[in-house]
């Protein structure tokens, strides 16, 4: 399906995704399954992920990472301590959902997020400069993303946190949210994303909006 074809067949608008692992193509099914148009980027030229976009994500298309930048929606899911290798300058002004996670475990550990107070997303956040950030879909495995999701008003229903500090560009990322089969909570500013970081009862776990909120709640009051 060339980008022409997929205009026609998609009407909600076009989602931008940085990142090809599991995470970033179970994001793009789903965007798919709900009506998007959705361009799959990584720091490889677009021609050499054309064949596994295709396998793994049929229905989107590969791009270079400028193209996905300019999208109306941009997910970056990409591992974290790679995070410097977005081009600010492409996602300034966009809308980003910050998918990401500082797994020190893994990744060692990164001077950036360990010698400060600010959340992960706000370290983003400050490089990503002029975007409007906003922290979402960290907490949910990429295994339980399709599984899990659901039609609105379902019993139930899985809910995710959404963080930020643009109030416009969060309702963008929760009505997003919904059309993938989830209901959204709003946790508050950037900073409150360190409530669903790894290592929290709310990333470890699974709630539906109620309980969400009350997890958020209780995690902020503690703070």
């Amino acid at each position: 399906m060339d980008i022409g074809e997929q205009g026609e067949a998609a009407s909600r608008g076009t989602i931008g995704i940085l990142g090809a692992g599991r995470v970033g193509t179970a994001m793009a099914r789903l965007a798919i399954a709900a009506g998007y148009r959705v361009k799959v980027a990584t720091s490889k030229p677009a021609a050499d992920n054309e064949l596994i976009i295709e396998i793994v994500t049929p229905g989107a298309v590969a791009v270079d990472a400028g193209e996905a930048a300019a999208s109306d929606l941009v997910v970056v899911a990409i591992p974290l301590h790679k995070y410097r290798s977005l081009d600010a300058g492409a996602l300034a002004g966009r809308v980003v959902v910050d998918a990401m996670n500082y797994w020190a475990a893994t990744d060692g550990d990164i001077a950036d997020f360990e010698k400060t107070h600010l959340s992960s997303s706000e370290v983003v956040s400050a490089y990503l400069v002029g975007s409007r950030v906003v922290k979402s879909f960290n907490h949910i495995g990429y295994h339980e993303m399709e599984p899990d999701a659901a039609e609105q008003g379902s019993p139930n229903r899985r809910a995710l946190a959404v963080a930020g500090d643009d109030e416009a560009a969060k309702a963008m990322v929760a009505g997003f949210i919904d059309t993938l089969g989830f209901d959204s909570v709003d946790a508050g500013d950037l900073a409150a994303g360190k409530a669903f970081e790894p290592g929290t009862d709310i990333f470890n776990g699974r709630f539906n909006a109620a309980e969400l909120a009350q997890a958020l709640q209780h995690s902020l009051a503690t703070a």
